[in-house]
């Protein structure tokens, strides 16, 4: 055996340590370009005030510091060989300072949108693409730049375990080792949940209501925006659908005064409230629109129906989704959210509507033919605004696994 082969753990340990090294590294000298390149020739240029510049960008250089103390101890605990004996307990002591975070994840939802409406100006479109030709940019754009802390973060997890992994049992580190790994997932838990919470709020302040009445109470205990997306309903016409953890909100997207939001279309409908209905592709014709989406007659695939079961409601929406995968996300966002609030685990079977009494603590599972209200003259009623379906953890997922690389799949979610 040679004498590689004979140190092949320690080897491998070594190098998910300077892994780890190396990607704080990495951080600071794009949080330092995000600001050099970008921020500062800006607000130089006078193509983004002040203000809009701090709401995107936030305190990026208030973590530079943050992760050179890392770098720093890490430094401070190599040995001679050039190798670090223990990193466990830096790691440990190091982990709190991210919570640092919290507030910059929170506010990236509203950050993104503002920055997208700056692109709107044309002398912010040609800097960035002039930014985006420049070497020093590696093809990444402006966001790209911005959401690295928050791709940084997720890796945690992945990098400890890596280095746990290449520790032989009786090592001293193993037991802080697990104990980081331990805190960094109640960190990035805790992160997700102001996330969470900021960007429910964020698209609860974009409802547009064209009555006081279509506010519901139950909007202001809301804190979780379980999936939303853009459907269409048996007219062909688009909504984009809201399911709050206590409220299903459909809308349509408006514009006003340079100002995207939500027109609430028809009166919420209360989670409790709600019955749920898988329907058999071919079962429902749908109308046909202007825009021409569907032929009329043309029996649709995808399709399920919700409605209120509160009688002064009187309201029921057949809402096609565009393939099968996002109709099973929304089956399941929508289970979810009525097992939570109606009691028992609910589950709707093909042609048949998942309905629960008001404040009962069961759901049955009917079958019916499903009586369908006008939905033809819902669209005529006061206007709500609009469609596009991506369940919000879905994104999420399939923009981490993007960003985890080599890493493969284990991805803990910011």
């Amino acid at each position: 055996m040679s004498l590689r082969d004979s140190k092949s753990p320690e080897i491998k340990r070594q190098e998910a340590i300077y892994e780890l090294y190396r990607g704080e590294q990495d951080l600071i000298e794009d949080l330092q370009l995000a600001r050099k390149a970008y921020h500062d020739p800006m607000l130089k240029l006078s193509i983004i005030t002040e203000e809009e510049l701090a709401h995107i960008f936030g305190d990026l250089d208030a973590y530079i510091p943050l992760h050179e103390d890392l770098m720093m101890k890490l430094t401070e605990e190599t040995g001679p060989d050039g190798t670090v004996a223990q990193i466990g307990q830096i790691v440990i002591n190091w982990l709190p300072g991210l919570n640092a975070y919290k507030d910059y994840c929170s506010n990236q939802l509203a950050a993104k949108a503002l920055l997208d409406q700056k692109k709107q100006d044309k002398r912010v479109q040609d800097f960035l693409q002039r930014c985006l030709e420049s070497p020093f940019s590696r093809k990444l754009d402006l966001w790209s730049f911005l959401d690295i802390p928050r791709s940084r973060l997720v890796k945690y997890p992945l990098l400890l375990r890596e280095i746990l992994r290449h520790t032989p049992p009786d090592h001293p580190d193993v037991a802080s080792l697990e104990k980081a790994i331990t805190i960094i997932q109640e960190i990035l838990s805790d992160i997700n949940i102001r996330k969470g919470e900021s960007e429910c709020q964020y698209y609860i302040d974009k409802l547009e209501y064209l009555d006081d009445r279509q506010r519901d109470p139950l909007i202001d205990n809301c804190k979780i925006l379980l999936c939303h997306g853009e459907l269409r309903n048996k007219s062909g016409s688009r909504l984009h659908v809201f399911l709050f953890s206590e409220l299903l909100v459909l809308t349509r997207p408006v514009t006003r005064n340079d100002r995207s939001c939500f027109q609430v279309y028809r009166q919420p409908i209360p989670v409790r409230d709600l019955a749920l209905e898988d329907l058999q592709d071919g079962e429902i014709r749908m109308g046909g629109s202007f825009r021409g989406a569907f032929t009329a007659g043309e029996k649709a695939k995808n399709v399920f129906r919700v409605s209120s079961l509160d009688p002064s409601h009187g309201q029921s929406h057949t809402l096609h989704v565009n393939d099968v995968y996002h109709k099973q996300q929304w089956l399941n966002c929508l289970r979810t959210a009525m097992a939570q609030q109606q009691g028992a685990p609910p589950r709707a079977q093909q042609g048949g509507a998942v309905r629960a009494k008001r404040r009962s603590s069961t759901i049955s599972t009917t079958s019916t033919t499903s009586t369908d209200y006008d939905e033809e003259t819902d669209e005529n009623c006061p206007p709500t605004s609009g469609p596009k379906l991506r369940p919000q953890t879905l994104s999420k997922t399939r923009l981490d696994q993007k960003l985890q690389g080599s890493l493969k799949r284990k991805e803990t979610k910011v």
